[in-house]
């Protein structure tokens, strides 16, 4: 049986967890989920607009500056400002009162920290492959001599406990968002209403970030999927509130048809 560890710790209002497959020196393994969690904590210190003190919370109130703020928050204020071109607008850091990247700023983390603290295990002898759950979003890596598939399963949002299925990943990543677990909580920016025609979307991207936002931008959308062909986007699906659910891969949509 292949070796498995997991380290867990919460961060940005939910938990965090490293996943590593592989026999590695328990020192190094240790130490680089540390650093990890370590990295989280300090973008959460400057992105969370939960804590008074955080360059977000001060940008909000008009004391400080995008352009004065930390050197990271400029980079994110831009990504944000790419991401609402490229979904027309379904996705912005700019929908409540303010500048307030939170829907981008958890996948762009992981990404950012994975590749600083995690990637670099599976140069390691006996290393496999290593991932990060985020809230229910996940990013993963394999090595590149491995035989080794992530199979991720996506939650049906109508039966708590029950899966629809499952994505098999090597190396990429797959958020989901809607309105399952927290309400119709999701604005269209464009409207400031309430999404609510979709329950769920799940997508696939190389990594965390634009998952994020296209699975956000997803639930905005509703029942067209015209974007579905975005550069990036590998596969996803989306289930609405009478429970029908579309499946897409590579800007294809799949429908099922019964033999005659």
């Amino acid at each position: 049986m292949t070796a498995r560890r997991v380290w867990t710790t919460p961060l940005m209002g939910t938990v965090f967890s490293v996943h590593l497959i592989g026999a590695v020196d328990a020192e190094v393994a240790d130490a680089s989920a540390e650093r990890f969690f370590a990295e989280i904590a300090d973008l959460e210190r400057v992105f969370s607009p939960f804590r008074d003190e955080s360059d977000i919370s001060r940008i909000r109130r008009g004391e400080l500056a995008v352009d004065r703020a930390d050197v990271r928050v400029a980079e994110v204020a831009a990504a944000c400002e790419a991401a609402e071109r490229a979904t027309a607008g379904r996705f912005s850091a700019r929908w409540r009162g303010g500048f307030d990247p939170t829907g981008y700023v958890k996948g762009w983390a992981v990404d950012r920290a994975g590749a600083h603290h995690l990637e670099p295990l599976l140069a390691e002898p006996g290393a496999v492959a290593v991932g990060v759950g985020a809230g229910g979003d996940v990013r993963v890596w394999t090595a590149p001599h491995a035989d080794w598939t992530w199979r991720i399963g996506i939650a049906d949002p109508h039966r708590p406990g029950a899966v629809l299925g499952a994505m098999q990943i090597e190396n990429g990543a797959m958020a989901t968002s809607g309105t399952a677990e927290r309400g119709r909580h999701i604005l269209d920016p464009r409207s400031g209403r309430p999404a609510e025609a979709v329950r769920s979307a799940t997508v696939v991207t190389a990594d965390l970030a634009t998952a994020d936002v296209w699975a956000t931008a997803a639930v905005v959308a509703g029942d067209d999927l015209s974007w579905i062909g975005a550069p990036g986007i590998t596969a996803g699906l989306v289930v609405s509130e009478d429970a029908a659910v579309r499946r897409w891969s590579h800007g294809v949509e799949i429908t099922m048809v019964e033999a005659a």
